[in-house]
């Protein structure tokens, strides 16, 4: 449980035995794609790094625009689009719709921390978080 954010995992007993092991099929973040071997297979990830891979397609992903998924899978961006708000009162929205995006997966038991960085035009958001496997740092 993280002091910013007391509430996220409060929930969550000893749910790592319950779980079978997380598995995704690898991703390339730097170019925006799957990853595949010599034969041309899907190479498959597991623990903290299939972890990483559904926190950022979760977080690309608008919730309620596809059809393929559940409604609770995917962030909420688009009431942004428009909306005259302060820095400040984006990134606390941000931070609210970013929790709730991602307290939705059983692997994730905590959020620690939330920062964003802009640079000109570019927001970057850095999120730390603990999940049944260890703690992780994502970078979106």
């Amino acid at each position: 449980m993280s002091a910013e954010y007391p509430f996220t995992g409060t929930e969550q007993t000893n749910r790592s035995t319950d779980l079978p092991m997380f598995r995704e099929y690898a991703w390339d973040f730097e170019h925006d794609v799957f990853l595949y071997d010599e034969a041309g297979n899907h190479i498959m990830v597991e623990g903290n790094e299939a972890v990483k891979v559904w926190i950022y397609k979760a977080l690309k992903t608008e919730r309620y625009a596809y059809l393929a998924y559940s409604w609770q899978y995917g962030i909420e961006l688009k009431p942004f689009i428009g909306k005259v708000m302060s820095v400040q009162e984006r990134y606390s929205e941000l931070k609210r719709v970013i929790v709730e995006c991602l307290m939705v997966n059983p692997y994730i038991q905590s959020i620690d921390s939330i920062t964003f960085s802009s640079k000109g035009t570019r927001v970057t958001c850095d999120i730390t978080l603990t999940t049944v496997y260890g703690e992780v740092n994502i970078n979106v």
